[in-house]
């Protein structure tokens, strides 16, 4: 199983920049980076939610379930 993280499709469809997510949320652009990257090992609720609040979605149009065998 793998947690995909779909932070770049939510960006593009709200015609977003990375620099001005982390500007809005006030997490910094090298921790978006990483979970952008799908290399985070973690996200607290508290992100998640800022996420959710600057680009108007759902935790579900963020983090998608791919089942099958977990990646490192």
């Amino acid at each position: 199983m793998t947690i995909r993280v779909n932070l770049d499709v939510m960006l593009a469809r709200r015609k977003m920049k990375l620099g001005q997510l982390s500007d809005i949320v006030g997490i910094s652009l090298q921790n978006l980076s990483v979970l952008k990257t799908e290399k985070a090992r973690a996200i607290r609720f508290s992100t998640l939610n800022a996420l959710c609040e600057a680009l108007d979605c759902q935790p579900g149009d963020l983090l998608e379930y791919i089942p099958g065998p977990q990646e490192d």
